[in-house]
């Protein structure tokens, strides 16, 4: 499988925080789903200053770009207007 690291920062707006966490629920549906499908290899939250979080590192695998892509359309951190920019890379895993 093709490995992606997801790197993503969340909107700034005064509701960004609250949004996160009204949208959570169903990202972590999404992310249950790509676990039991072997899609999903491991991801949290990045933190501010504060403690707060502010965005979100993934890594996920995928065997065609068109999962990848279909993935993007349908994770509620995108489509829910949490994530204000994401980046997404190849990536390799380090098997050691």
């Amino acid at each position: 499988m093709n490995q992606y690291l997801v790197t993503a920062y969340d909107y700034t707006d005064p509701g960004a925080l609250q949004r996160r966490m009204n949208v959570r629920p169903h990202h972590f549906d999404g992310v249950k789903d790509l676990k039991a499908n072997g899609n999903f290899v491991f991801g949290g939250a990045i933190l501010n200053d504060q403690g707060k979080m502010t965005g979100s590192v993934m890594i996920v695998q995928f065997e065609t770009e068109e999962e990848l892509q279909g993935w993007q359309q349908n994770e509620p951190y995108i489509t829910q207007k949490v994530w204000e920019s994401f980046d997404v890379k190849p990536f390799k895993v380090a098997d050691v």
